[in-house]
């Protein structure tokens, strides 16, 4: 399983540009491998998600386009199953990004919203900010793409189960009926 999460300049896949990835894998309910980069998109970077996500346009130009890591990224997606918050979303992203760069990439992603809603159907929200506080769990930079990957990986081992193996089964079960 990947647990994924992109950053972005904007809110449309097919006229925005991913400018951070960063995922976690799990294998058997443990934390293996994480990686993350930048991604130069070859854009201006908007006020709004410079503030949002702390990356600035120096982080980003000079940053391997996305085609420059593509392959790196298709190994670790293939054979698992691609994890997401609002995985619609980031889902939406890479597949287009894929395709720019000449890839064809299909997957079913798994979303941890549904989830968060299957588990927890008495709360209103299930953003991964109202997660993060729900559960009370620390991330020093919200809105960057690896920190908040780990968050989903956190999520299940501090949402009040000591199963967490049994949770990633459980989060796969339920987020694919």
């Amino acid at each position: 399983m990947v647990l994924l999460d992109c950053e972005t300049t904007g809110g449309k896949a097919i006229y925005h540009r991913i400018i951070e990835i960063g995922l976690v894998v799990i294998e058997n309910g443990e934390l293996i491998e994480t990686w993350q980069t930048f991604i130069d998109p070859k854009v201006s970077l908007p006020p709004f998600i410079q503030r949002l996500t702390g990356i600035s346009p120096g982080m980003v130009n000079g940053a391997p386009e996305f085609a420059d890591v593509a392959e790196a990224l298709l190994s670790k997606l293939k054979g698992r199953t691609l994890v997401a918050h609002n995985a619609r979303f980031d889902y939406s992203f890479l597949e287009n990004e894929f395709e720019r760069a000449g890839i064809s990439y299909n997957a079913k992603p798994l979303c941890s919203v549904k989830f968060s809603r299957n588990l927890y159907p008495q709360f209103r929200r299930h953003g991964l900010s109202q997660i993060i506080e729900r559960f009370d769990l620390s991330i020093e930079n919200r809105h960057r793409a690896l920190e908040d990957a780990q968050m989903i990986y956190q999520f299940p081992k501090k949402s009040g189960s000591n199963r967490v193996k049994a949770d990633w089964r459980q989060m796969e079960n339920c987020i694919s009926s």
